[in-house]
Protein backbone atom coordinates (compact mmCIF):
# COMPACT_ATOMS: atom_id res chain seq x y z
CA UNK A 1 0.00 0.00 0.00
CA UNK A 2 0.92 3.35 -0.47
CA UNK A 3 0.02 6.97 1.63
CA UNK A 4 -1.68 9.82 0.05
CA UNK A 5 -1.83 13.02 1.18
CA UNK A 6 -4.58 14.77 0.25
CA UNK A 7 -6.70 18.10 0.92
CA UNK A 8 -7.33 18.23 4.31
CA UNK A 9 -3.76 17.32 5.30
CA UNK A 10 -4.43 13.66 6.70
CA UNK A 11 -3.09 10.70 4.14
CA UNK A 12 -5.23 8.28 3.02
CA UNK A 13 -4.18 4.42 2.24
CA UNK A 14 -3.99 3.48 -1.01
CA UNK A 15 -4.08 -0.01 -2.31
CA UNK A 16 -1.09 -0.86 -4.41
CA UNK A 17 -1.51 -4.58 -5.44
CA UNK A 18 1.18 -6.02 -7.51
CA UNK A 19 -0.21 -9.83 -9.52
CA UNK A 20 1.90 -12.61 -9.59
CA UNK A 21 2.78 -12.43 -13.36
CA UNK A 22 6.56 -11.63 -14.35
CA UNK A 23 8.41 -10.45 -17.93
CA UNK A 24 9.60 -13.54 -19.28
CA UNK A 25 13.92 -12.51 -19.85
CA UNK A 26 13.85 -15.29 -22.71
CA UNK A 27 10.86 -13.98 -24.64
CA UNK A 28 11.30 -12.22 -28.54
CA UNK A 29 9.68 -9.40 -28.55
CA UNK A 30 8.37 -7.98 -32.00
CA UNK A 31 8.34 -4.21 -32.95
CA UNK A 32 6.83 -5.81 -36.58
CA UNK A 33 4.66 -8.64 -37.45
CA UNK A 34 7.08 -11.79 -38.54
CA UNK A 35 6.66 -15.37 -39.35
CA UNK A 36 9.40 -17.67 -39.10
CA UNK A 37 7.68 -19.90 -41.49
CA UNK A 38 8.83 -17.50 -44.56
CA UNK A 39 12.40 -17.32 -42.76
CA UNK A 40 14.78 -19.48 -45.42
CA UNK A 41 18.12 -18.12 -44.63
CA UNK A 42 19.33 -17.07 -41.46
CA UNK A 43 22.80 -14.44 -41.25
CA UNK A 44 24.53 -13.92 -37.88
CA UNK A 45 27.09 -11.16 -36.70
CA UNK A 46 29.63 -12.28 -34.64
CA UNK A 47 30.73 -10.38 -31.71
CA UNK A 48 28.18 -9.93 -29.43
CA UNK A 49 25.66 -12.14 -31.65
CA UNK A 50 27.70 -15.61 -31.92
CA UNK A 51 30.30 -15.10 -29.15
CA UNK A 52 29.61 -13.02 -25.90
CA UNK A 53 32.07 -11.85 -24.16
CA UNK A 54 32.85 -10.74 -20.17
CA UNK A 55 33.36 -8.09 -18.70
CA UNK A 56 37.22 -8.63 -18.51
CA UNK A 57 37.63 -7.94 -21.71
CA UNK A 58 36.13 -4.02 -21.13
CA UNK A 59 38.56 -3.87 -18.36
CA UNK A 60 41.20 -5.50 -20.93
CA UNK A 61 40.78 -2.62 -23.67
CA UNK A 62 40.00 0.29 -21.45
CA UNK A 63 43.68 -0.46 -19.98
CA UNK A 64 44.95 -0.64 -23.15
CA UNK A 65 43.87 1.88 -24.70
CA UNK A 66 44.48 4.12 -21.93
CA UNK A 67 48.45 2.74 -22.20
CA UNK A 68 48.35 4.18 -26.00
CA UNK A 69 47.18 7.42 -24.74
CA UNK A 70 49.87 7.45 -22.35
CA UNK A 71 53.23 6.01 -24.75
CA UNK A 72 51.54 6.93 -27.96
CA UNK A 73 49.79 10.53 -27.99
CA UNK A 74 52.23 11.58 -24.74
CA UNK A 75 49.16 12.04 -22.30
CA UNK A 76 50.08 12.53 -18.27
CA UNK A 77 51.43 9.44 -16.35
CA UNK A 78 48.76 9.98 -13.94
CA UNK A 79 45.90 8.46 -16.33
CA UNK A 80 47.18 5.03 -14.93
CA UNK A 81 45.25 5.96 -11.74
CA UNK A 82 42.14 5.31 -13.90
CA UNK A 83 40.26 1.96 -14.12
CA UNK A 84 37.64 0.59 -15.81
CA UNK A 85 34.17 1.13 -13.62
CA UNK A 86 32.00 -1.57 -14.67
CA UNK A 87 28.91 -0.27 -13.89
CA UNK A 88 29.34 3.70 -14.82
CA UNK A 89 27.79 4.01 -18.58
CA UNK A 90 25.38 2.06 -20.29
CA UNK A 91 24.82 1.51 -24.16
CA UNK A 92 22.90 4.10 -26.55
CA UNK A 93 24.30 6.90 -24.81
CA UNK A 94 25.35 11.07 -26.74
CA UNK A 95 28.66 12.45 -26.29
CA UNK A 96 28.85 16.31 -27.10
CA UNK A 97 32.26 16.47 -28.68
CA UNK A 98 32.92 19.86 -28.21
CA UNK A 99 31.41 20.67 -24.62
CA UNK A 100 33.02 16.84 -23.75
CA UNK A 101 29.52 16.32 -22.27
CA UNK A 102 28.45 12.60 -21.67
CA UNK A 103 24.25 11.94 -21.53
CA UNK A 104 21.16 10.59 -22.36
CA UNK A 105 18.95 11.83 -25.01
CA UNK A 106 15.16 10.40 -25.43
CA UNK A 107 13.63 9.74 -29.00
CA UNK A 108 11.99 13.35 -29.34
CA UNK A 109 15.68 14.69 -29.32
CA UNK A 110 15.45 15.95 -25.44
CA UNK A 111 18.34 15.52 -22.73
CA UNK A 112 17.50 13.89 -19.49
CA UNK A 113 18.46 16.05 -16.84
CA UNK A 114 20.54 14.20 -14.17
CA UNK A 115 22.37 12.06 -16.90
CA UNK A 116 24.38 14.93 -18.38
CA UNK A 117 28.45 14.10 -17.40
CA UNK A 118 31.29 15.98 -17.29
CA UNK A 119 34.09 13.60 -16.36
CA UNK A 120 32.77 11.39 -13.57
CA UNK A 121 30.79 14.02 -12.18
CA UNK A 122 27.22 15.01 -13.16
CA UNK A 123 26.46 18.43 -14.34
CA UNK A 124 23.61 20.67 -12.54
CA UNK A 125 20.25 21.00 -14.22
CA UNK A 126 20.64 24.80 -14.45
CA UNK A 127 24.32 24.94 -16.19
CA UNK A 128 22.84 22.29 -19.18
CA UNK A 129 20.08 23.97 -19.74
CA UNK A 130 22.02 27.44 -20.08
CA UNK A 131 24.31 25.45 -22.32
CA UNK A 132 21.71 23.94 -24.48
CA UNK A 133 18.95 26.72 -24.42
CA UNK A 134 16.97 24.49 -22.79
CA UNK A 135 16.98 20.86 -22.91
CA UNK A 136 16.04 20.23 -26.83
CA UNK A 137 19.46 19.38 -29.30
CA UNK A 138 18.43 20.25 -33.04
CA UNK A 139 18.75 17.67 -35.51
CA UNK A 140 21.40 19.13 -37.38
CA UNK A 141 23.21 18.65 -34.03
CA UNK A 142 22.50 15.12 -33.35
CA UNK A 143 24.73 12.28 -34.92
CA UNK A 144 24.69 11.18 -38.45
CA UNK A 145 22.41 8.10 -39.43
CA UNK A 146 25.37 5.73 -38.50
CA UNK A 147 25.78 7.37 -34.67
CA UNK A 148 29.19 9.20 -35.79
CA UNK A 149 30.19 12.70 -35.05
CA UNK A 150 30.72 13.87 -39.01
CA UNK A 151 30.11 16.56 -41.28
CA UNK A 152 29.30 19.37 -39.09
CA UNK A 153 27.27 17.37 -36.24
CA UNK A 154 28.57 17.54 -33.19
CA UNK A 155 26.96 14.78 -30.88
CA UNK A 156 28.13 11.15 -31.15
CA UNK A 157 26.11 8.19 -30.45
CA UNK A 158 27.73 5.33 -28.84
CA UNK A 159 25.31 2.28 -30.06
CA UNK A 160 27.72 -0.91 -29.48
CA UNK A 161 28.90 -2.99 -26.48
CA UNK A 162 32.03 -2.33 -27.15
CA UNK A 163 31.92 1.33 -27.16
CA UNK A 164 31.35 1.16 -23.20
CA UNK A 165 35.48 1.24 -22.68
CA UNK A 166 35.28 4.26 -24.56
CA UNK A 167 32.74 5.73 -22.78
CA UNK A 168 34.87 4.98 -19.61
CA UNK A 169 37.73 6.29 -20.89
CA UNK A 170 37.06 9.19 -22.39
CA UNK A 171 35.22 9.93 -18.82
CA UNK A 172 38.50 9.91 -16.94
CA UNK A 173 40.29 11.74 -19.38
CA UNK A 174 38.11 14.39 -18.75
CA UNK A 175 38.18 14.25 -15.34
CA UNK A 176 41.73 14.19 -14.85
CA UNK A 177 42.29 17.15 -17.09
CA UNK A 178 39.61 18.75 -14.77
CA UNK A 179 40.70 17.99 -11.54
CA UNK A 180 44.03 18.81 -13.01
CA UNK A 181 43.09 22.20 -13.88
CA UNK A 182 44.24 21.55 -17.52
CA UNK A 183 43.22 23.74 -20.34
CA UNK A 184 42.62 21.16 -23.31
CA UNK A 185 41.00 20.66 -26.91
CA UNK A 186 37.79 18.86 -25.98
CA UNK A 187 37.67 17.66 -29.73
CA UNK A 188 41.52 16.80 -29.76
CA UNK A 189 40.71 14.30 -26.48
CA UNK A 190 37.27 12.91 -28.14
CA UNK A 191 39.53 11.69 -31.56
CA UNK A 192 42.37 10.53 -29.41
CA UNK A 193 40.14 8.41 -27.39
CA UNK A 194 38.85 7.25 -30.65
CA UNK A 195 42.21 6.84 -32.20
CA UNK A 196 43.46 4.83 -29.12
CA UNK A 197 40.35 2.67 -28.92
CA UNK A 198 40.65 1.54 -32.83
CA UNK A 199 44.03 0.59 -32.00
CA UNK A 200 43.03 -1.94 -29.81
CA UNK A 201 40.87 -3.64 -32.55
CA UNK A 202 42.53 -2.31 -35.54
CA UNK A 203 46.17 -3.55 -34.42
CA UNK A 204 45.01 -6.91 -33.50
CA UNK A 205 45.87 -6.51 -30.19
CA UNK A 206 42.84 -7.35 -28.69
CA UNK A 207 42.01 -10.28 -31.13
CA UNK A 208 45.68 -11.67 -29.67
CA UNK A 209 44.44 -11.11 -26.10
CA UNK A 210 41.62 -13.16 -26.44
CA UNK A 211 42.77 -15.71 -28.23
CA UNK A 212 45.12 -16.52 -25.86
CA UNK A 213 42.77 -17.05 -22.80
CA UNK A 214 39.65 -17.98 -24.35
CA UNK A 215 38.04 -19.00 -20.74
CA UNK A 216 38.55 -15.32 -18.96
CA UNK A 217 37.13 -13.88 -22.47
CA UNK A 218 34.38 -15.27 -23.85
CA UNK A 219 31.13 -15.98 -22.51
CA UNK A 220 29.79 -19.79 -23.11
CA UNK A 221 26.38 -19.67 -21.89
CA UNK A 222 24.33 -18.28 -24.31
CA UNK A 223 23.53 -21.32 -26.38
CA UNK A 224 24.81 -20.57 -29.73
CA UNK A 225 25.45 -23.92 -30.55
CA UNK A 226 22.27 -25.15 -29.90
CA UNK A 227 20.75 -22.76 -31.96
CA UNK A 228 23.19 -23.51 -34.94
CA UNK A 229 22.28 -26.81 -35.01
CA UNK A 230 18.57 -26.17 -34.77
CA UNK A 231 18.46 -24.19 -37.80
CA UNK A 232 20.55 -26.46 -39.51
CA UNK A 233 18.25 -29.28 -39.01
CA UNK A 234 15.68 -27.75 -40.42
CA UNK A 235 17.17 -26.96 -43.57
CA UNK A 236 17.76 -23.46 -43.26
CA UNK A 237 21.08 -21.71 -44.90
CA UNK A 238 22.90 -19.64 -42.80
CA UNK A 239 25.73 -17.16 -43.29
CA UNK A 240 27.93 -15.46 -41.13
CA UNK A 241 28.93 -11.46 -41.85
CA UNK A 242 31.57 -9.88 -39.44
CA UNK A 243 34.10 -7.02 -39.34
CA UNK A 244 36.31 -9.23 -37.19
CA UNK A 245 39.52 -11.13 -38.96
CA UNK A 246 39.37 -15.15 -39.57
CA UNK A 247 41.51 -16.38 -37.35
CA UNK A 248 39.96 -15.05 -34.79
CA UNK A 249 36.22 -15.93 -35.85
CA UNK A 250 37.67 -19.36 -35.86
CA UNK A 251 39.34 -19.66 -32.71
CA UNK A 252 36.49 -18.54 -30.85
CA UNK A 253 33.71 -20.39 -32.80
CA UNK A 254 35.92 -23.45 -32.34
CA UNK A 255 35.92 -22.84 -28.81
CA UNK A 256 31.78 -22.34 -28.69
CA UNK A 257 30.49 -24.45 -31.20
CA UNK A 258 33.51 -27.13 -31.98
CA UNK A 259 35.74 -27.67 -34.63
CA UNK A 260 32.82 -28.32 -36.94
CA UNK A 261 31.25 -25.01 -37.18
CA UNK A 262 32.02 -24.09 -40.66
CA UNK A 263 29.85 -27.10 -42.08
CA UNK A 264 27.23 -25.12 -40.12
CA UNK A 265 27.39 -22.18 -42.80
CA UNK A 266 26.42 -21.79 -46.27
CA UNK A 267 28.84 -18.46 -46.77
CA UNK A 268 31.34 -17.01 -44.39
CA UNK A 269 32.60 -13.18 -44.91
CA UNK A 270 34.79 -11.56 -42.46
CA UNK A 271 36.07 -8.30 -42.46
CA UNK A 272 33.52 -6.88 -43.88
CA UNK A 273 33.86 -3.05 -43.20
CA UNK A 274 30.63 -2.77 -41.86
CA UNK A 275 28.29 -0.59 -42.17
CA UNK A 276 30.24 0.16 -45.96
CA UNK A 277 29.83 -3.33 -47.05
CA UNK A 278 25.74 -2.44 -46.88
CA UNK A 279 26.60 0.77 -48.93
CA UNK A 280 29.69 0.62 -50.96
CA UNK A 281 29.38 -0.93 -54.39
CA UNK A 282 33.35 -0.92 -55.48
CA UNK A 283 34.85 -3.32 -53.04
CA UNK A 284 35.16 -6.93 -54.36
CA UNK A 285 35.02 -10.18 -52.49
CA UNK A 286 38.50 -11.89 -52.45
CA UNK A 287 38.97 -15.67 -50.79
CA UNK A 288 41.51 -15.98 -47.95
CA UNK A 289 42.85 -19.23 -46.18
CA UNK A 290 42.74 -20.64 -43.68
CA UNK A 291 46.34 -19.77 -43.20
CA UNK A 292 45.43 -16.00 -44.34
CA UNK A 293 46.51 -16.09 -47.70
CA UNK A 294 44.52 -14.04 -49.96
CA UNK A 295 43.96 -15.08 -53.90
CA UNK A 296 43.91 -12.61 -56.44
CA UNK A 297 41.61 -14.67 -58.86
CA UNK A 298 37.97 -13.11 -59.91
CA UNK A 299 34.73 -14.40 -57.65
CA UNK A 300 31.82 -16.05 -59.53
CA UNK A 301 29.91 -17.48 -56.42
CA UNK A 302 30.65 -17.72 -52.89
CA UNK A 303 31.01 -21.45 -51.73
CA UNK A 304 30.37 -23.17 -48.84
CA UNK A 305 33.25 -23.99 -47.25
CA UNK A 306 35.54 -21.60 -48.37
CA UNK A 307 36.04 -17.89 -46.57
CA UNK A 308 35.77 -14.49 -48.47
CA UNK A 309 37.11 -10.64 -47.28
CA UNK A 310 35.73 -7.88 -48.03
CA UNK A 311 33.27 -7.51 -50.40
CA UNK A 312 29.46 -5.81 -50.78
CA UNK A 313 25.93 -6.27 -50.33
CA UNK A 314 24.95 -5.90 -53.48
CA UNK A 315 27.90 -8.33 -55.13
CA UNK A 316 26.43 -10.95 -52.47
CA UNK A 317 22.82 -10.62 -53.58
CA UNK A 318 23.89 -11.01 -57.13
CA UNK A 319 25.74 -14.08 -56.36
CA UNK A 320 23.18 -15.82 -53.77
CA UNK A 321 19.76 -14.29 -55.21
CA UNK A 322 19.15 -14.01 -51.49
CA UNK A 323 16.80 -11.03 -51.33
CA UNK A 324 13.63 -9.72 -49.27
CA UNK A 325 12.18 -11.20 -46.51
CA UNK A 326 12.49 -14.42 -46.92
CA UNK A 327 16.28 -13.69 -45.08
CA UNK A 328 16.62 -12.74 -41.60
CA UNK A 329 19.88 -11.48 -40.19
CA UNK A 330 21.10 -10.68 -36.64
CA UNK A 331 23.13 -8.27 -35.26
CA UNK A 332 23.87 -5.85 -31.95
CA UNK A 333 24.62 -2.77 -33.35
CA UNK A 334 21.06 -1.23 -34.68
CA UNK A 335 22.95 1.39 -37.14
CA UNK A 336 25.96 -0.78 -38.44
CA UNK A 337 24.20 -4.41 -38.31
CA UNK A 338 20.65 -3.97 -39.07
CA UNK A 339 19.63 -0.08 -40.10
CA UNK A 340 20.75 -0.48 -44.00
CA UNK A 341 18.94 -4.13 -44.68
CA UNK A 342 15.33 -3.33 -43.24
CA UNK A 343 15.60 0.27 -44.76
CA UNK A 344 17.27 -0.22 -48.43
CA UNK A 345 16.88 -4.07 -48.51
CA UNK A 346 14.16 -5.53 -47.05
CA UNK A 347 15.23 -8.08 -45.15
CA UNK A 348 14.02 -9.06 -41.91
CA UNK A 349 15.92 -8.07 -38.83
CA UNK A 350 16.77 -9.27 -35.42
CA UNK A 351 18.70 -7.29 -32.50
CA UNK A 352 20.68 -8.67 -29.90
CA UNK A 353 20.45 -6.99 -26.78
CA UNK A 354 22.12 -8.82 -23.71
CA UNK A 355 21.23 -5.59 -21.63
CA UNK A 356 17.77 -7.00 -21.73
CA UNK A 357 18.28 -9.83 -19.15
CA UNK A 358 19.32 -7.56 -16.82
CA UNK A 359 16.45 -4.90 -16.72
CA UNK A 360 13.92 -7.55 -17.10
CA UNK A 361 15.21 -8.76 -13.84
CA UNK A 362 15.04 -5.62 -11.92
CA UNK A 363 11.24 -5.00 -13.19
CA UNK A 364 10.00 -8.03 -11.97
CA UNK A 365 11.02 -6.97 -8.34
CA UNK A 366 8.35 -5.86 -6.19
CA UNK A 367 10.33 -2.83 -5.84
CA UNK A 368 9.97 -1.48 -9.25
CA UNK A 369 6.79 -2.69 -9.65
CA UNK A 370 5.43 -1.10 -6.43
CA UNK A 371 7.02 2.38 -7.67
CA UNK A 372 5.96 1.77 -11.56
CA UNK A 373 2.38 1.42 -10.55
CA UNK A 374 2.30 4.61 -7.79
CA UNK A 375 4.04 6.58 -9.88
CA UNK A 376 1.22 6.11 -12.79
CA UNK A 377 -1.84 6.52 -10.29
CA UNK A 378 -0.15 9.45 -9.26
CA UNK A 379 0.26 10.88 -12.48
CA UNK A 380 -3.13 10.48 -12.93
CA UNK A 381 -4.03 11.88 -10.08
CA UNK A 382 -2.28 14.98 -10.88
CA UNK A 383 -3.55 15.47 -14.51
CA UNK A 384 -7.13 15.46 -13.25
CA UNK A 385 -6.48 18.02 -10.64
CA UNK A 386 -3.91 20.17 -11.97
CA UNK A 387 -6.36 23.43 -12.58
CA UNK A 388 -9.11 24.61 -10.50
CA UNK A 389 -9.85 23.52 -7.08
CA UNK A 390 -9.21 25.85 -3.53
CA UNK A 391 -6.03 26.72 -2.69
CA UNK A 392 -5.78 23.57 -0.44
CA UNK A 393 -6.01 21.21 -2.90
CA UNK A 394 -3.64 23.07 -5.24
CA UNK A 395 -1.03 22.92 -2.34
CA UNK A 396 -1.59 19.14 -2.32
CA UNK A 397 -0.96 18.97 -6.08
CA UNK A 398 2.31 20.74 -5.69
CA UNK A 399 3.27 17.82 -3.00
CA UNK A 400 2.37 15.56 -5.58
CA UNK A 401 4.20 17.03 -8.28
CA UNK A 402 7.26 16.83 -5.94
CA UNK A 403 6.65 13.13 -4.98
CA UNK A 404 6.64 12.33 -8.13
CA UNK A 405 9.53 13.78 -9.29
CA UNK A 406 11.25 11.88 -6.62
CA UNK A 407 9.87 8.89 -7.82
CA UNK A 408 11.01 9.07 -11.33
CA UNK A 409 14.79 9.56 -10.05
CA UNK A 410 14.40 6.37 -7.74
CA UNK A 411 13.20 4.42 -10.49
CA UNK A 412 15.56 5.79 -13.47
CA UNK A 413 18.70 4.98 -10.35
CA UNK A 414 17.53 0.93 -10.01
CA UNK A 415 18.46 0.37 -13.55
CA UNK A 416 22.01 2.62 -13.30
CA UNK A 417 22.42 5.76 -10.64
CA UNK A 418 24.17 8.03 -13.36
CA UNK A 419 22.00 7.33 -16.57
CA UNK A 420 19.09 4.89 -15.48
CA UNK A 421 17.43 2.50 -18.49
CA UNK A 422 18.85 1.95 -21.71
CA UNK A 423 14.96 2.09 -22.99
CA UNK A 424 13.62 4.73 -21.00
CA UNK A 425 14.15 8.15 -20.13
CA UNK A 426 11.63 8.56 -17.17
CA UNK A 427 8.42 7.95 -19.28
CA UNK A 428 9.52 8.59 -22.66
CA UNK A 429 11.67 6.09 -24.92
CA UNK A 430 15.03 6.58 -24.96
CA UNK A 431 16.76 7.61 -28.94
CA UNK A 432 17.98 4.22 -28.38
CA UNK A 433 14.56 2.74 -28.33
CA UNK A 434 13.30 4.97 -31.48
CA UNK A 435 16.22 3.24 -33.51
CA UNK A 436 15.76 -0.39 -32.03
CA UNK A 437 11.92 0.11 -32.48
CA UNK A 438 12.20 1.16 -36.04
CA UNK A 439 15.69 -1.03 -37.76
CA UNK A 440 14.44 -4.70 -36.10
CA UNK A 441 11.74 -6.13 -36.64
CA UNK A 442 11.99 -8.92 -33.35
CA UNK A 443 14.63 -8.20 -30.83
CA UNK A 444 15.81 -10.20 -27.49
CA UNK A 445 18.66 -10.63 -25.12
CA UNK A 446 20.37 -13.57 -26.86
CA UNK A 447 19.63 -16.07 -29.56
CA UNK A 448 19.38 -18.72 -27.18
CA UNK A 449 16.33 -17.43 -27.03
CA UNK A 450 15.07 -18.59 -30.44
CA UNK A 451 15.46 -21.85 -28.54
CA UNK A 452 11.61 -21.56 -27.33
CA UNK A 453 9.94 -21.30 -30.60
CA UNK A 454 9.50 -23.64 -33.54
CA UNK A 455 10.24 -22.71 -36.93
CA UNK A 456 6.19 -21.84 -37.86
CA UNK A 457 6.03 -19.44 -34.71
CA UNK A 458 4.26 -15.68 -35.91
CA UNK A 459 5.63 -13.14 -33.81
CA UNK A 460 3.22 -10.43 -33.08
CA UNK A 461 3.66 -6.71 -31.92
CA UNK A 462 1.85 -5.76 -28.96
CA UNK A 463 -0.75 -3.12 -30.21
CA UNK A 464 -0.57 -0.15 -28.05
CA UNK A 465 -3.48 2.27 -28.41
CA UNK A 466 -2.52 5.72 -29.93
CA UNK A 467 -2.61 8.25 -27.76
CA UNK A 468 -6.10 9.48 -29.25
CA UNK A 469 -7.28 6.15 -29.31
CA UNK A 470 -9.92 4.60 -26.55
CA UNK A 471 -7.93 4.18 -22.86
CA UNK A 472 -10.34 1.04 -22.01
CA UNK A 473 -8.06 -1.48 -24.40
CA UNK A 474 -7.32 -4.18 -22.85
CA UNK A 475 -3.51 -4.45 -22.60
CA UNK A 476 -1.95 -6.85 -25.52
CA UNK A 477 1.78 -8.42 -25.04
CA UNK A 478 4.29 -10.60 -26.74
CA UNK A 479 4.21 -14.24 -26.37
CA UNK A 480 6.18 -15.64 -23.51
CA UNK A 481 5.90 -12.18 -21.82
CA UNK A 482 2.81 -11.06 -19.71
CA UNK A 483 0.78 -8.17 -18.64
CA UNK A 484 1.22 -6.77 -15.41
CA UNK A 485 0.13 -4.46 -12.13
CA UNK A 486 -2.85 -3.21 -10.81
CA UNK A 487 -3.57 0.01 -8.90
CA UNK A 488 -6.76 -0.07 -6.56
CA UNK A 489 -7.40 3.23 -5.71
CA UNK A 490 -11.32 2.59 -4.72
CA UNK A 491 -11.24 2.89 -1.14
CA UNK A 492 -9.94 6.56 -1.27
CA UNK A 493 -13.23 9.29 -1.34
CA UNK A 494 -12.41 11.45 -3.83
CA UNK A 495 -15.51 14.34 -3.07
CA UNK A 496 -14.50 14.47 0.16
CA UNK A 497 -10.19 14.13 0.34
CA UNK A 498 -9.83 15.66 -3.10
CA UNK A 499 -12.34 18.41 -3.37
CA UNK A 500 -13.39 17.15 -6.88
Amino acid sequence: SAQLLTANGSRRKCNVTPQKLYVNPNTVFANNEMSLHDIEIYGFDYDYTLAFYSRHLHTLIFNIARDILIQEHRYPEGLREYEYIPNFVVRGLHYDVQKALLMKIDAFHYIQLGTVYRGLHPVPDKEVIAMYDGCHVPLENMSDFYGKSSHGHTMKQFMDIFSLPEMNLLCCVNDYFMKHNIDYEPVHLYKDVKAAIGDVHVKGIMYRAVEADMENYISYGEQTHAVLNKLYEDGKKMFLITNSPFDFVDRGMIYIVGKDWRDLFDIVIVQADKPGFFNDRRKPFRRVTDKGVLHWDRIHKLEKGKIYKQGNLYEFLRLTGWRGSKVLYFGDHIYSDLADLTLKHGWRTGAIIPELRKEIKIMNTEQYVHLMTWLQGLTGLIEHMQVGGDPASQAVVQEWIKEREAMRSQTKDIFNSQFGSLFRTYHNPTYFSRRLSRFADIYMASLSCLLNYDFQHTFFPRRTPLQHESPFWPEQTSAGALKIWVLDMADLDFNHSLHI
